[in-house]
């Protein structure tokens, strides 16, 4: 006689097995989901001995096949880099304004030159070349040393008050105030006459005073009408761009003891080819002249 019991609720075998008076019913795993389990374990086994999988102390199991996933990295790489290398040479080869003429330079240069601004660039001027306090805006009409395709690719190739680059740019305002240059009223007065030029907040009852100490000391760098000189790399005090801000406080500052910003040589360090590329893209932003 047979010895199983039968639970009488569900009609289902018990296993024998109770807990506190709850007894376990027996209802195995259906047949093919427990074959299915097991091709699993065998075709696991047979990867593990197929392809490299085990560690040991310094190495790991390479497999009867062979393969390796670093390999094939390697070998998509160099094949991307053999693509590229035809395209590299030409934009070695063409001076910068053929390379914008060129269509296909051109969108290659635009794109390279978008991947080196965002390991190299963007820390200063932002993801989106939008600058911040004291970095300049490259999205915008602004550009201190000029903004043709010539003049960006030298100030990105040779950097800006870059000691170590002998052709670097350089510009040096004085420290009206902390030198002593200028009384403190007339840095007021020049501060609020710089101000009426852009249409700033002002005292208008120092801005004739200001007009003369600014003609005085500042216009030969600045010009006459406060546009500024890119050859001196003197800003455009005119317009409604400000590197350092454009409140009374900050002109006043800045007049009394100038910041100086400083940009390193990319060309020693990236390569004339990745500098074209840089001023290509940075030209197509929209601001570049």
């Amino acid at each position: 006689m047979s010895s199983k019991e039968i639970d009488a609720i569900s009609g289902t075998e018990t296993t024998g097995h109770e807990w506190d008076g709850i007894k376990e019913l027996n209802t195995p795993l259906p047949r093919w989901w427990l074959w299915t389990f097991y091709i699993t374990i065998i075709w696991a086994l047979g990867y593990t001995i197929a392809y490299p999988a085990w560690p040991l102390i310094s190495t790991n199991t390479k497999g009867l096949l062979g393969y390796s996933s670093r390999a094939d990295v390697a070998r998509e790489l160099a094949a991307a880099e053999a693509g590229r290398a035809s395209v590299l040479q030409r934009i070695a080869e063409t001076d910068i304004a053929g390379i914008a003429a060129d269509e296909e330079l051109s969108r290659f240069a635009v794109a390279a030159g978008r991947s080196a601004f965002k390991v190299y660039c963007s820390q200063c001027h932002g993801s989106g070349a939008q600058g911040a306090p004291g970095y300049p805006n490259l999205n915008d009409d602004d550009w201190l040393w000029g903004g043709t395709l010539d003049d960006i690719f030298l100030t990105i190739n040779h950097g800006v008050r870059f000691d170590a680059d002998d052709d670097t740019r350089i510009s040096e305002m004085p420290a009206f105030g902390r030198d002593e240059l200028l009384e403190p009223g007339q840095i007021s007065a020049v501060a609020n006459f710089v101000l009426s030029l852009s249409g700033k907040d002002h005292d208008a009852a120092q801005v004739e005073e200001g007009k003369t100490v600014y003609a005085e000391n500042c216009a030969s760098c600045h010009g006459d009408d406060g546009t500024g000189l890119a050859e001196f790399g003197a800003p455009n005090l005119a317009d409604a761009i400000w590197l350092y801000g454009d409140t009374m406080e900050a002109v006043v500052a800045q007049i009394s003891g100038p910041q100086h910003g400083v940009m390193p040589a990319w060309g020693t360090r990236l390569g004339e080819t990745t500098v074209k590329q840089l001023a290509v893209y940075v030209h197509s932003l929209g601001g570049g002249e």
